[in-house]
């Protein structure tokens, strides 16, 4: 391969802009990144490129440094920067956008299942400003890049539905926070990077020409089976509803916290986006708030299935122009049936439970209440439990209440005792359901101070252990146990 040009570079289109280019480029502007001074490469996602039908080893090349640093040169990419608007915190923002994002294009991937070409938007994230960077500089800081990367695969690694990360850079670049740091990029991976704020900014500026457009692109692109439906807009506000429902219903099962869940950051696809302040459960506490700057608590992890529908509703005003009313709370009907239905389908699977009974709910919500108030470590809890027998109940200790523990065990074993499966089996199940590592903020502290040093070994060692979280990593063992004391003091907020 020639060092001139990234085969990434070669491979990529620009379907989206063409689309909209008969809408006055309404919808996006054209930029120009500013390339990172001295990249350095801190880490490829060899498993992701291999997805993607690029060569891994073609990710260490000087060329593809180069691109993934923002610099097109020798390219003929013409980069976009999406406009959206949305509410934050629930409250109106107006106009928003890419502001530290450009869209270099889309890749085609043969989808494995239907063995057709799949559009993926390659896009770079601290590339430099654009349009919409509202005075500031564009630029992602490394420790922030660090924490997007690892947790955006984390999530894929655990079966939820996400954008992706396929390498990080770092550079002599310097961008001032609080404090003098070092800029970096992130080159991210999605279906779409559209969301529920790509309709509303359209909605409020009473351009429902423009809104029909978004829509008729999202439904060409993703649902061409539904063109020509008279129901294709009603579909896709049933489909955003319903993934949007199992996505959250996910994030609630393994303890996942996104502590910023405005419009703006929410999917059209149903994907987690927008890795900034959030946060996996580390005792269980339902009012968890991992988010520094929600002093209200808004984005709490217990309030994240009544955002989602809040954001929803959101959604479903900006098609006002394109559906009736009626059919938009038809498919906001769908919300709640089918969150609590794969909500407790997960986590029956968690407890080892072949399939949620109506009488589950009350063991589910007697066990939640239990490591509340015991302060029983959530995740640590659920891999211990895959151990769990008659002759074996050492994760009782985790609570220092034993006998409630005692009493709940009971009904646990008595449920146990209606399946066929052997402890064994169960055991075998719940192992390759109840992750042994998840990304835990003081195991991504650990991996940013060691790379602002300038050592991106722990960045690596994380990617790899989070890539395959259900099985054991010797190399890794010291982060699979309780967190170490000073992580409570962690804190994360929306410039994290």
């Amino acid at each position: 391969m020639s060092d001139a040009h990234s085969p990434l570079g070669k491979d990529l289109q620009n379907t989206f802009f063409d689309t909209f280019n008969d809408q006055n480029d309404l919808h996006c502007s054209a930029v120009a990144p500013s390339p990172l001074n001295n990249p350095v490469l801190v880490s490829s996602n060899a498993l992701l490129a291999a997805e993607l039908g690029l060569n891994p080893e073609h990710m260490t090349d000087s060329a593809m440094l180069r691109l993934m640093a923002g610099d097109l040169t020798d390219t003929d990419l013409q980069p976009i920067a999406l406009v959206y608007s949305g509410h934050q915190f629930g409250v109106w923002a107006g106009q928003l956008g890419d502001g530290r994002a450009m869209t270099l294009g889309e890749l085609p991937v043969v989808d494995i299942k239907t063995g057709k070409p799949q559009l993926w938007d390659i896009q770079l994230k601290g590339a430099g400003a654009t349009p919409y960077s509202r005075f500031a500089d564009g630029r992602a800081v490394l420790r922030s890049s660090i924490r997007e990367y690892l947790c955006s695969e984390a999530m894929h690694s655990l079966g939820i539905a996400t954008t992706r990360a396929l390498c990080l850079v770092n550079s002599d670049t310097s961008v001032y926070r609080e404090d003098v740091e070092s800029a970096s990029t992130v080159c991210r991976v999605a279906r779409s990077h559209i969301r529920f704020g790509s309709f509303e900014h359209f909605h409020y500026r009473n351009q429902p020409d423009a809104v029909k457009a978004m829509a008729d692109y999202v439904i060409a692109r993703h649902f061409p089976q539904w063109i020509e439906d008279d129901l294709r807009y009603a579909n896709l506000v049933t489909h955003t509803v319903t993934k949007t429902a199992k996505m959250i219903a996910q994030w609630q099962a393994e303890g996942f916290a996104h502590g910023v869940m405005n419009t703006d950051n929410m999917s059209i696809l149903g994907d987690t986006i927008d890795y900034g302040p959030f946060g996996f459960l580390d005792v269980y506490n339902p009012d968890f708030i991992c988010n520094h700057s929600d002093a209200n608590g808004r984005y709490s992890f217990k309030n994240q299935p009544s955002v989602g529908l809040w954001n929803l509703n959101a959604l479903a005003t900006s098609f006002m122009s394109l559906l009736p009313s009626e059919a938009l709370v038809t498919a906001l009907k769908n919300y709640e049936p089918t969150f609590l239905q794969y909500y407790r389908q997960l986590m029956a699977r968690k407890l080892g439970l072949e399939a949620y009974r109506d009488g589950d709910e009350s063991l589910i919500n007697q066990l939640l209440t239990l490591m509340e108030e015991n302060q029983v470590d959530y995740s640590l809890f659920f891999r211990q439990l895959c151990y769990f027998s008659n002759s074996h109940r050492n994760v009782r200790d985790m609570f220092v209440d034993r006998n409630a523990f005692d009493d709940w065990a009971a009904l646990y074993v008595q449920r146990l005792s209606q399946q066929q499966s052997s402890d064994q089996d169960r055991s075998a199940t719940m192992l390759e359901t109840n992750p042994k590592y998840i990304l835990r903020n003081y195991m991504a502290q650990a991996a940013i101070e060691k790379a602002e040093q300038g050592d991106y070994s722990e960045v690596n060692l994380l990617l790899e252990v989070l890539q395959s979280p259900f099985a054991e990593h010797p190399q890794a063992e010291h982060y699979a146990g309780l967190p170490p004391d000073w992580a409570g003091a962690i804190s994360v907020s929306c410039s994290s």
